[in-house]
């Protein structure tokens, strides 16, 4: 079963950085793509990055581009975004998942963590 443990969120000024980390276990890490996605309050899910299962190829979403910075440490299951210039836009409940989550059985979200950006 696949489980995701998300952290490092909390609370940020306009301007300043964040970094996620996602603890993954229950499937092959360094077998599968990886990505971010987040929910802000009224809306639905948002995809920010992903990368492949090796790191050589990431993918941001437009107006997360030149800000945020996916990686991974596969020796330790564990993805990560960095988020630089964070804006109040950026506030939301950001989850991680296999790329393919849609196509897996009984996949369930870890609990998230929630990313305010506010002065």
């Amino acid at each position: 079963e696949v489980q995701l443990v998300e952290s490092g969120g909390g609370l940020a000024q306009p301007g300043r950085s964040l970094r996620l980390s996602c603890t993954a276990s229950g499937f092959t890490f360094d077998e599968y793509a990886m990505t971010w996605v987040r929910q802000a309050p009224g809306k639905g899910l948002e995809r920010v990055s992903a990368i492949s299962w090796n790191g050589g190829s990431t993918y941001y979403e437009g107006s997360m581009k030149g800000r945020f910075t996916i990686s991974r440490d596969n020796a330790k299951n564990t993805l990560y975004l960095q988020m630089n210039s964070l804006k109040s836009a950026d506030t939301a409940v950001y989850y991680c998942a296999p790329l393919d989550y849609r196509l897996r059985t009984g996949f369930r979200w870890g609990q998230g963590t929630q990313v305010t950006v506010s002065s």
